[in-house]
């Protein structure tokens, strides 16, 4: 995650304001009286300051330091707490088994190759409770093409690699609306739409 810890050295926080769906995900967490959140590519931290000022219990992981940091400071000029951690999300995750009541990912997940990204899910399983509930967001092969005009590099089904410009080298994977479901499998998702920023989202609550 070389590429975004460069892009958080020179711009900052990036993201200020939460996704536009957020409100309604805490309202679902709050209906079933979940309790600890875990945001999975927390980036610089604009979904930990959100949920820990509603009162949850926040965990953050993302393996560029720089956004970490970023995170860290902006909890503290807030007075919120957190507990951050800089690890990538292709390994093993740092908790328990059955751990979280919800895992959200935002606009992180597709930054690698299919494979890293089935073990990824595989753990958010593991580490959430059953029936806890997931929100993360995949973007759209059409949008890439249209947000970064740079040269593509295809890499195996599905994945590209930027040539030029800040994420070069980073892979991006796009699912079809189809594989999410396969990926997914153990999962109840509830629904796939696209969102306001034109990324697939996903709700769903572990089998």
């Amino acid at each position: 995650m070389d590429s975004w810890n460069s892009i958080f050295k020179e711009q900052g926080k990036v993201f200020t304001k939460p996704h536009r769906d957020m409100k309604g995900i805490v309202d679902l967490l709050k209906e079933r009286n979940a309790k600890r959140v875990l945001d999975l590519g927390c980036g610089g931290g604009r979904h930990l300051v959100f949920f820990a000022s509603q009162g949850f219990e926040v965990y953050g992981l993302d393996a560029a330091t720089s956004g970490i940091e970023i995170a860290r400071n902006w909890l503290a000029e807030n007075n919120l707490n957190c507990n951050l951690t800089i690890h990538r999300m292709e390994e093993k995750f740092p908790y328990e088994d059955s751990f979280f009541d919800a895992v959200i990912s935002i606009q992180a997940m597709h930054h690698n190759k299919v494979k890293e990204i089935k073990f990824t899910i595989r753990e958010i399983k593991r580490v959430l409770k059953p029936d806890g509930i997931i929100f993360i967001t995949f973007p759209m092969f059409e949008l890439l093409k249209k947000k970064n005009p740079w040269p593509l590099e295809k890499i195996e089904k599905g994945t590209y690699l930027p040539l030029e410009g800040p994420e070069k080298g980073l892979p991006h994977h796009f699912f079809t609306e189809r594989e999410i479901y396969k990926a997914f499998k153990g999962f109840d998702i509830k629904k796939i739409y696209l969102d306001s920023s034109k990324h697939r989202a996903i709700l769903g609550f572990k089998k």
